[in-house]
């Protein structure tokens, strides 16, 4: 009963508070990449059986305040290696403590680049801000929409946290006031539909996680509901009700996850809880982690975030939303307002008389001046 007392207050919490129709359609083409080129390309690391993989390639995309070394190169690179699955990683601005929408730029790019290398369409990996990023470009780059097989998240923050409003009281860094469960980037995040036909979705979560909350069941916020993409739900402790990994573990050492994921990538759809050995539960962690160097790794990894944490300049509210986000869109861009009414006043220009000189009063007065479209 106090579960679900919990999860009917916490439902209230996370759900998108403003209508669909203040965001822009899932079906609008995206904005250009606003990011140099040159940053985009560095951000990428890639194994070299990407080019022409003969099997779907994986994003490895990292959780917030930590970089690809720290959250992957001590598990899930030598894990997939083991397996000969291709794979790439892509670092983002400031560890991902910066804008998400900025963030998202550099996935879209990442997904379209693998797409092209390896022919054929990729898979993602993420874990928490790492698990959520990548639906972002999924939502406002419908084009990638087509690149993507399998999009794989653990512990993502699909719908915000409910801890990060207390946390962000004082401060905090871009990246913590989006995840809020009440932010705009939430909202915008999941306006329209949450997941889109073609792709597979597998949401692992945790009951004991503590940073994305709640999880409680497949109410909480990692998990995804409707759109028309395949969906998997499944908490760890559906299959282990005694695996314990909360949140940061769960992306970095737990065998039960490892084993969903690998179910998805080597499966059609997303993954199968009942094609999960019960053996996995006896397993301390997933393969690709050392257990010799284990705790070093794992250390190393914490101090990365905390000192990324602890480093990161604070800001008092979330970034604005990118014009492109909105369903008013961006000034100046084809078929919006501003458009439509400088092109009503080139044509005024070919006329003649007196209703040319009323006409060009209007468009004097009216008509924007021309800027580079922000993004």
């Amino acid at each position: 009963m106090r579960r679900a007392l919990l999860s009917l207050i916490v439902l209230a919490a996370i759900a998108p508070a403003s209508a669909s129709a203040d965001f822009a359609p899932v079906d609008k083409p995206g904005p250009p990449l606003s990011v140099p080129q040159a940053a985009l390309d560095a951000s990428m690391t890639c194994t070299g059986n990407v080019a022409g993989a003969t099997r779907a390639p994986v994003l490895l995309v990292p959780a917030t305040a930590v970089n690809p070394h720290a959250n992957y190169s001590w598990n899930w690179e030598p894990a997939l290696s083991a397996l000969n699955i291709p794979w790439c990683t892509v670092e983002l601005p400031g560890n991902s403590m910066g804008d998400i929408q900025v963030a998202g730029e550099y996935v879209v790019h990442a997904i379209r680049k693998m797409y092209a290398v390896a022919g054929r369409k990729i898979a993602i990996i993420g874990h928490s801000q790492g698990g959520m990023l990548p639906r972002w470009a999924l939502r406002f780059w419908p084009d990638t929409r087509g690149m993507v097989d399998d999009q794989i998240g653990f512990a993502g923050s699909n719908h915000g946290t409910v801890v990060a409003a207390p946390v962000c009281l004082p401060g905090c860094s871009p990246a913590f006031q989006q995840q809020r469960s009440d932010s705009e980037f939430t909202k915008a995040l999941n306006s329209g539909q949450e997941t889109f036909p073609g792709i597979s979705y597998t949401e692992v979560y945790t009951h004991t996680d503590w940073v994305v909350v709640p999880n409680l069941d497949s109410s909480g916020s990692s998990s995804l509901h409707g759109g028309g993409g395949d969906i998997s739900n499944v908490a760890v402790q559906d299959i282990c009700p005694l695996d314990l990994n909360e949140h940061l573990l769960l992306g970095t050492i737990d065998p039960v996850a490892y084993a969903l994921a690998i179910d998805a990538l080597t499966h059609p759809g997303p993954a199968n809880p009942s094609r999960v050995a019960a053996g996995v539960c006896l397993q301390g962690l997933m393969p690709g982690v050392n257990p010799l160097t284990f705790a070093t790794d794992l250390a190393s990894a914490a101090t990365v975030l905390a000192t990324t944490i602890a480093t990161y300049p604070h800001v008092s509210s979330e970034p604005p939303l990118a014009c492109y986000v909105l369903a008013t869109g961006c000034p100046g861009a084809t078929g919006s307002t501003a458009g439509k009414r400088v092109k009503s006043c080139r044509k005024a220009k070919k006329r003649r008389g007196r209703a040319l000189t009323n006409k060009r009063k209007r468009c004097k007065r009216k008509a924007p001046k021309r800027r580079k479209q922000p993004l």
